[in-house]
């Protein structure tokens, strides 16, 4: 049957103590920063690493090079498993011409890829097969979540200095009760402090 009296931490009253008031300041600080930091702090982080991906998939860019090449190998008989929701590829021989030369090497190619078809393959700068690099659509999915654990982040640290600030404030305000409650209980049970 109780009421609650609303902002009574605010207002001035017999009941109210230090530890209540700044505990009404902390309710409000975390209230401000999980409403205006926490987004700030996800821009921010997502800027960067949109920054960082970017410059990744730019260095793997010049350091790589795509050819369209024919896969000349035996393929698998038995097509590999979806795993964890990628499709699977495998090693085969691929070959491509390159500068009037003809060039083989062994690479990966997707799962499904029949002998004689064309397909594309990345190499670095010694011939080995490589994955592509980043595009920009795995450029922006790593931007939004690196933001997205960012501003998670910064609320779940201030949510667990707010638990902080509120359980030394109960032992506070305790220590405040039973200090006033010394004073006053002599008065009611007329025993002598």
């Amino acid at each position: 049957m109780g009421t609650r009296v609303r902002g009574w931490r605010w207002r001035r009253n017999p009941l109210r103590r230090r530890s209540d008031v700044v505990e009404a300041w902390t309710v409000l600080a975390v209230a401000v920063l999980m409403l205006l930091g926490a987004p700030l702090i996800g821009a921010v982080v997502g800027r960067w690493a949109h920054d960082d991906a970017r410059a990744v998939a730019a260095e793997q860019r010049s350091e790589r090079h795509r050819v369209r090449a024919e896969v000349v190998g035996s393929v698998p008989d038995s097509r590999p498993s979806v795993q964890g929701g990628r499709e699977r590829s495998y090693r085969v021989t691929v070959r491509w011409t390159e500068a009037g030369a003809t060039k083989t090497a062994t690479a990966r190619v997707p799962a499904g890829t029949d002998r004689g078809e064309r397909v594309d393959v990345w190499f670095d700068s010694r011939g080995r097969s490589v994955a592509p690099p980043p595009d920009a659509t795995a450029i922006w999915q790593h931007t939004l979540v690196m933001g997205a654990c960012g501003a998670g982040a910064t609320i779940a640290v201030l949510l667990l200095g707010h638990s902080l600030v509120r359980g030394v404030a109960g032992r506070h305000r305790l220590a405040e009760w039973e200090r006033d409650w010394a004073l006053t209980e002599p008065q009611w049970t007329r025993r002598r402090a």
